[in-house]
């Protein structure tokens, strides 16, 4: 197949930040991409060939949009699966395919596939409502996971008493045990159809307390090689069990006692990968391509330390957004800011990210620290 400059089409469903960055390695190799999203203002709206506006959960919609291309992914999961699975029976390549989605959509079906092929992850339950969940009288506190439609920090809660079940809504759910740990980690796996697997470095995940959003993605994370080895080999493992094609992004647990867990993954590029665009031989989001495309896959390495800084919206801010400061952190070293072309602003919103590179990871974080307390992503 002669994917560059010919008539070729990759379809992307979902507009947003991951497919506009997507869209740069696309233009780089001057591959034709066609693009649908709800949103007509969505990012990827300048980056692609053509531009669809329609529901990524109507299956006309999606089966219709598929039908133009020769290959298609996504770049959200939030997807009507059986328009995938039509679209694939009529021959149309789907990476990652409709079974693996339909495996990681729901987060209780991932849990018990976790739990069916012995892949380490934190002991839970499921409800098929909030009101279920109530009456079997659980030990707090847990955490509550929405089994559908979360994303950011939405969708999940730690449940400590009767009042924190206040405003959460009555749908099918998992109360998770809560683990004590020490770090977050996440590894993203690529792997082709013809079989060729790769994994990025371990990277290390700092969270924001109350939005509980990632703020911070150190690469390499700052923890022994034994366990850094042991999550690359779980991470392999989850996506040998999933035979996943494209990318697979698989946060983790390290517990106190430096056992890995998996806690959820995602099937596309993914936050934690960011970092790759200025840090790594092959970023992501080209290691994405390559994967669905069926190419080699390129250099996971990292040629020096990164970090990325999330830019999300500041509280207290709704509406039209301005970036403030953004001069003054284009004057330290190593700094790259990302912004996704969102007009709009809220709080906790990812409205774009930084990356900080440096030989030295700590440096690096000290850097990361000072941009994180200068740009301010607030409304007019």
């Amino acid at each position: 197949m002669n994917y560059f400059s010919s008539d070729f089409v990759l379809g992307i469903l979902g507009g947003g930040q991951l497919g506009k960055m997507l869209l740069t390695e696309t233009r780089r190799m001057d591959i034709q991409t066609y693009v649908l999203d709800p949103s007509d203002e969505a990012p990827c709206r300048v980056g692609c060939d053509k531009f669809f506006t329609g529901s990524l959960m109507d299956f006309d919609t999606v089966y219709n949009f598929g039908k133009q291309v020769n290959v298609l992914t996504f770049e959200i999961e939030h997807v009507n699966v059986q328009a995938l699975e039509k679209l694939e029976s009529e021959g149309v390549k789907v990476y990652p395919s409709p079974a693996t989605l339909k495996q990681i959509q729901n987060k209780g079906t991932q849990k018990d596939f976790y739990r069916d092929n012995n892949i380490p992850t934190a002991p839970y339950r499921r409800f098929e409502s909030l009101s279920e969940l109530k009456a079997a009288n659980i030990t707090m506190p847990f955490v509550w996971k929405s089994t559908q439609f979360g994303y950011d920090g939405n969708g999940v809660k730690v449940i400590r008493s009767m009042e924190s079940f206040e405003g959460l809504p009555d749908v099918q759910c998992i109360a998770e045990d809560m683990v004590p740990f020490k770090n977050e980690l996440a590894v993203i796996v690529a792997r082709n159809p013809s079989g060729q697997v790769a994994t990025y470095p371990v990277v290390e995940m700092e969270f924001h307390p109350e939005a509980n959003q990632v703020e911070y993605v150190i690469c390499p994370a700052r923890i022994d090689d034994a366990v850094a080895q042991k999550a690359r080999n779980i991470a392999l493992q989850v996506g040998e069990r999933f035979k996943h094609v494209g990318l697979l992004a698989v946060e983790m647990f390290q517990t106190e006692d430096d056992e890995i867990l998996v806690n959820e993954v995602a099937p596309r590029p993914h936050n934690s990968g960011h970092y790759s665009i200025e840090a790594s031989y092959t970023s992501q989001f080209e290691q994405h391509l390559r994967a669905i495309l069926d190419l080699p896959l390129g250099n996971t390495k990292s040629k020096v330390a990164g970090i990325m800084v999330n830019l999300v919206g500041a509280e207290g801010h709704s509406g039209k957004v301005v970036y403030e400061n953004i001069e003054k952190i284009l004057s330290l070293g190593g700094v790259a800011p990302h912004i996704y072309g969102k007009k709009e602003t809220r709080p906790f919103r990812k409205m774009g990210h930084v990356t900080i590179v440096n030989k030295d990871v700590d440096k690096a974080r000290k850097i990361a620290e000072e941009v994180k307390n200068t740009i301010r992503v607030i409304s007019q």
